[in-house]
């Protein structure tokens, strides 16, 4: 799959209720496209986890309470050295864009952004596929720890591990490339376009 862009859907819901919540049971979602909700730290983009893979949202100092699964385990991922969460795949979708956004409202360290796309430069999106190996072999080892662990919360996130391996060996490279052109043009590129490289 190549990029599908999130902000217009982050855009439409910002200062409403994410779908999965009943109204009245938490505040109006934060517009997490035009960053971070962190008043005491405005750019975390310094503190990003080096594993979240490259788009608009990341996560850097978040909570090492394992709530993002619970909204988003098909973006989310805890790092195993101090559990806090990144995104291992950028939303696909609107449900997965929503889950994101639970995952970053639920963090009570207020420790995602959103504003990925402006500090992301193709240098640096090219540079992390370069290293892709140290991520990939990271979730190798974690998955070896925490498929066998006695704890069922390292089980089920194992499956997380697994998944970002499979997507590193899968579809995101051309994500990637999609990515690279949304970051050139300013959109997503069109049925047709030619991709750059990574």
């Amino acid at each position: 799959m190549t990029y599908w862009d999130p902000i217009p859907t982050v855009r439409a819901v910002a200062g409403t209720h994410l779908p999965q919540w009943e109204p009245g049971t938490r505040p109006p979602v934060f517009d997490w496209s035009r960053g971070t909700r962190s008043s005491c730290e405005p750019d975390q983009w310094g503190e990003r986890n080096w594993r979240n893979v490259p788009g608009p949202f990341y996560g850097a100092g978040t909570d090492n309470c394992w709530t993002g699964r619970d909204c988003a385990p098909d973006n989310v991922m805890y790092d195993g050295e101090y559990n806090q969460e990144f995104v291992y795949r950028q939303p696909r979708d609107e449900r997965e864009t929503y889950a994101v956004l639970c995952a970053a409202e639920c963090d009570p360290m207020a420790g995602y952004a959103g504003d990925g796309d402006a500090h992301w430069t193709p240098e640096l999106v090219r540079d992390w596929w370069r290293d892709r190996g140290r991520v990939r072999e990271w979730a190798v080892v974690l998955d070896r720890t925490w498929s066998v662990s006695e704890d069922r919360y390292e089980r089920e996130a194992s499956a997380g591990a697994r998944d970002y391996v499979a997507h590193i060996d899968g579809g995101l490279g051309d994500y990637l490339r999609g990515y690279l052109f949304r970051l050139k043009e300013g959109r997503p590129a069109r049925s047709g376009e030619a991709l750059p490289a990574l």
